[in-house]
């Protein structure tokens, strides 16, 4: 049996995003945009929630194309507040919306939202070395800044916590705990 990080449950569905997906770098904004729509709705739930719900929102919010997410009229709107596959949340399905439409402006302002993301950690990943639950944090100065610097342009339900487990789920920091299969540095 895999040694997996502390918070990882004996559900499938999240051992496979454990062991494929969390903590692995993206660099691609339509991923990137798929997890910060995501970690929005996840605010004040579980995640293992949204992960179980995660393929009813890719449908729901058209493949998370924030294109088309940006241009969502009123009465697409109410079809997502009516549809019991997704978390309905009127402000989080507005905020789905304003937030699409802030991606692009960053978009335009620095190429992709990537370069702008990514730049809060110099291009590269934090690597941690947490050996225990309570080492791991729920906030840091970088998830702060980004929450702080985000609020100011506009997008909704992207506080610090958010923000920091955005940057777990992109790989902008790595926390897989020392006893864990997937950490595979040395702590100095």
């Amino acid at each position: 049996m895999k040694n997996r990080c502390f918070w990882v449950t004996d559900s499938k569905l999240y051992q496979e995003y454990h062991d494929s997906e969390w903590g692995e770098p993206v660099y691609d904004d339509a991923v990137l945009f798929e997890f910060l729509l995501l970690e929005t709705f996840q605010a004040g739930l579980n995640w293992l929630t949204i992960l179980n719900k995660r393929e009813n929102f890719r449908k729901a919010f058209d493949n998370f194309d924030y294109q088309k997410i940006a241009n969502y009229s009123d009465k697409k709107q109410q079809e997502l507040l009516q549809n019991e596959g997704i978390i309905r949340n009127r402000l989080k399905i507005q905020s789905a919306i304003t937030n699409a439409q802030l991606f692009m402006e960053i978009q335009k302002e620095f190429g992709s939202f990537s370069n702008f993301i990514w730049r809060f950690v110099d291009g590269k990943p934090i690597v941690n070395c947490f050996h225990q639950r309570n080492e791991v944090p729920a906030t840091t100065e970088i998830s702060d800044a980004i929450s702080k610097t985000l609020k100011k342009r506009g997008f909704k339900f992207v506080g610090s916590t958010v923000m920091y487990a955005f940057m777990q789920a992109v790989g902008m920091v790595n926390d897989h705990t020392s006893s864990c299969f997937k950490f595979h540095h040395s702590c100095l």
